[in-house]
């Protein structure tokens, strides 16, 4: 019987398990949205072949050949159609403040693949409703595009090397067309963000506006290794820089043509002010740009400091066809 069992505490083998010190996981890039207010979602792989078509036309999906339901025969080619589904499910229970996160694979026909299809990690997220939940300090004001744009430099920042990623507006066919941007690291291009395109809320189920986003996750999981320098010991100085430029032109544009200037004394940019009205001609826009110097060697003397702002100014009129504010 059971008495003749000899009793012998069970045995388990634990390891450490081997993470590079480059190398971001997706855990930490979901926790970081948590704790912007977001809630983790896994939807299926397969989604309603309408629904993926409205928003993904010029994008061929895989269709299964022994589907579960008709409403779920598609391959997705995005995580949005799942996304889409959860909030238009929860919106219909009026719930106030809507926000998703999820990680998963999409799945993008490709010939040359294996097996005719290409299967990509992807981060995306996806928001409707209030900005918040209901309190008094808080003002009552639906999300919009710049608090999603938030989120996304939030995520961005965790790689540690968010300066060199950059929004460019640009179309998508399930976006608004005048709220919407690819998101680039270096010259590639990683993602997309934006507002859905309204014309398709009735078919989605959708009745607040709703904004998405989606990020290769190959170009937010690497991190550059954490370099030490010495803080100066030699003051810093700031100067505050008005230019005017035409309204298409996006600050950050400004910012990376003086970045790449290459003045090694830079080390901090930053835009304070937008101007549109009296005193700036029709089509154009003022942008103020607070420039940070400081030299590691020496306290820099007002000629130097001078020359370093004629090298940025003249780029920018160069580049730009920017003129100084009076």
């Amino acid at each position: 019987g059971y008495n003749s069992i000899q009793a012998a505490p069970p045995a388990a083998q634990l390891r450490m398990t081997e993470r590079k010190e480059g190398e971001l996981s997706t855990h930490k890039l979901i926790d970081a949205m948590v704790c912007r207010g977001y809630q983790e979602a896994i939807t299926y792989s397969f989604v309603d072949p309408k629904h993926q078509a409205l928003m993904f036309d010029e994008t061929a999906a895989l269709t299964l050949p022994h589907p579960i339901s008709v409403d779920m025969s598609s391959m997705r080619v995005s995580l949005w159609p799942g996304l889409v589904g959860a909030v238009a499910h929860n919106q219909k229970r009026q719930q106030a403040v809507l926000a998703f996160v999820e990680t998963g694979l999409r799945f993008i026909p490709d010939e040359p693949a294996e097996n005719g299809v290409r299967q990509e990690a992807v981060i995306s997220g996806i928001r409707s409703g209030k900005a918040h939940s209901e309190h008094w300090s808080e003002g009552d004001r639906s999300v919009d595009f710049y608090d999603v744009k938030g989120d996304v430099e939030a995520l961005l920042a965790q790689t540690g090397n968010s300066a060199e990623f950059r929004f460019v507006a640009s179309q998508n066919p399930a976006l608004h067309p005048g709220q919407s941007a690819a998101i680039y690291h270096g010259s590639e291009k990683v993602g997309d963000i934006g507002a859905l395109h309204p014309k398709f809320d009735k078919a989605l189920g959708l009745n607040q506006r709703t904004f998405v986003f989606e990020l290769s996750l190959s170009a937010v999981t690497q991190r550059p290794l954490p370099l030490a320098k010495p803080v100066s010991r030699y003051p810093s100085i700031r100067r505050d820089l008005a230019v005017v430029v035409d309204k298409q032109i996006a600050a950050g544009e400004l910012i990376a043509a003086m970045e790449n200037v290459g003045v090694k004394q830079l080390v901090d940019l930053n835009l304070f002010d937008v101007y549109v009205g009296d005193g700036v001609p029709e089509g154009k826009q003022s942008l103020a740009l607070s420039v940070t110097l400081q030299d590691s060697d020496k306290t820099l003397e007002e000629a130097e400091v001078t020359e370093l702002m004629t090298k940025f100014i003249e780029t920018l009129k160069s580049e730009f066809n920017a003129t100084l504010r009076d």
